[in-house]
């Protein structure tokens, strides 16, 4: 039978605009990072039970382990939002995790912009980390081996200088503080030495108590600030590499859950139109 002029083209029964190829590949692009942001959460719950509560709460703000489980949280209820929107091809699930999503790439991109330039004040919040880490470097063991490792790493000592570390009530310089550990700095400070097959960690006694000449014969006197920004000059590629890494994922979940969108609203056109020519005689 002729069909009627100006209708749109027919399609058989069994047609549809959604491609499974974008539908499976959404799904299981977000049943990946679902999976992996359950890892995510679980280490973090694990590490957190195993610390002391009172130590726990005291760094709270710095936990690694809490910003673990913050950051699997939310990747969680994210990824949920495509897996499920992609499966059961639910728009509102879709759109969703398209809008986070984008907010959530905006974000980084305006904080990586204001931090290039803002670059004063970005470098006076970091330095407010570190003292706070360092404030709380004994509470938490995380934390503590945190510390360890960037001042090994970047072979440097406190934040702006080796004589940040005043600011723990431990290695404070007062009078008044009885600790074996006053006017000292961690062991990871201290210069390596070669062929050593023991640690000493009482390398750092008594070194705040010394000027910077003799101070830095034995430990490193530059703060992690400076050889920070050196590093991110000297590594600007690989950092860019790492950003790109992270973007490329985000924005190939946006696009897919658009593309999966507009096909599933086409979907429904031609079934709305199916519905309401399918007893009309010129159809």
């Amino acid at each position: 039978m002729a069909r009627r002029p100006g209708a749109p083209a027919a399609y058989g029964e069994d047609f549809s605009f959604i491609n499974p190829l974008v539908k499976y590949l959404l799904f299981f692009f977000n049943m990946l990072f679902w999976v992996i942001s359950m890892v995510m959460v679980g280490v973090g719950v694990y590490a957190r039970l195993m610390k002391h509560a009172e130590a726990a709460l005291a760094s709270l703000a710095v936990d690694p382990a809490i910003l673990l489980i913050v950051v699997g949280i939310l990747m969680f209820l994210l990824t949920f939002c495509g897996c499920i929107g992609s499966l059961r091809e639910n728009i509102c699930l879709l759109q969703t995790f398209s809008l986070c999503l984008t907010i959530v790439f905006l974000l980084q991109l305006a904080a990586g912009v204001l931090g290039f330039v803002f670059s004063d004040k970005a470098r006076g919040k970091v330095n407010e980390i570190i003292n706070n880490a360092i404030v709380h470097y004994r509470d938490d063991l995380d934390l503590q081996n945190l510390i360890d490792f960037g001042q090994k790493k970047f072979s440097c000592c406190g934040g702006i200088s080796y004589k940040d570390w005043s600011q723990n009530m431990y290695f404070n310089c007062s009078e008044d503080n009885p600790s074996r550990e006053r006017c000292s700095v961690p062991y990871s400070c201290c210069l390596p030495t070669p062929n050593q097959a023991v640690i000493n960690t009482m390398c750092g006694q008594g070194m705040q108590a010394l000027d910077y000449l003799e101070a830095s014969k034995v430990i490193y006197t530059n703060g992690c600030i400076d050889r920070l920004v050196n590093w991110i000059h000297s590594n600007l590629f690989l950092l860019g590499g790492v950003a790109l890494g992270l973007a490329i994922p985000q924005l190939v979940g946006i696009l897919l859950s658009m593309i999966l969108v507009n096909q599933i609203k086409d979907q429904i056109k031609l079934q709305l139109y199916n519905q309401q020519h399918r007893a009309d005689p010129w159809y």
